[in-house]
């Protein structure tokens, strides 16, 4: 399942009734812990968190028309999902919170590069969610993307 929508109120009117509540409240938990600068707004189909081209003019190398992606929020057909780009562009990012998720949650992590998936609206741990969410600047997020994720040129 996809959302098709191009703003995000679109996209919270089509999330599923039994995810509704947590995806809400998740957008709500990032929205409050979030450095200044990011801005929030659809991204790749999904509600997204980004850097604005207002503060880093070059935008995404894969498409510099568009911001720069940082996080980004999903409902699919079975789970929801988080991104979070500086888990994948940072080892140290992953194991704080490969450690931090054992201390909130008492099921396996269900992770891919990114892409945290939450089976269960029940089982999100919004504290540790905001942490996630409260740990890079855009600044340092530039600074990270610049050095490992940017192709050298």
């Amino acid at each position: 399942m996809r959302i098709e929508a191009n703003s995000l109120e679109k996209y919270l009117e089509q999330v599923p009734d039994e995810q509704k509540q947590a995806m809400n409240r998740l957008r709500q938990t990032i929205l409050d812990n979030l450095p200044i600068g990011f801005k929030e707004e659809m991204s790749y189909g999904m509600i997204g968190y980004v850097v604005p081209h207002s503060i880093y003019p070059a935008g995404y190398h894969c498409e510099p028309k568009l911001p720069l992606p940082f996080i980004n929020i999903a409902s699919q057909k079975n789970f929801m999902a988080l991104y979070h780009m500086g888990i994948y562009a940072e080892k140290e990012m992953l194991d704080w919170f490969t450690a931090e998720y054992q201390k909130h949650s008492k099921l396996k992590l269900d992770m891919g590069k990114s892409c945290i998936r939450f089976k269960k609206p029940n089982d999100i741990p919004f504290e540790l969610i905001a942490e996630l969410a409260s740990k890079i600047t855009t600044e340092k997020w530039i600074e990270i993307y610049e050095s490992y994720i940017k192709p050298r040129k």
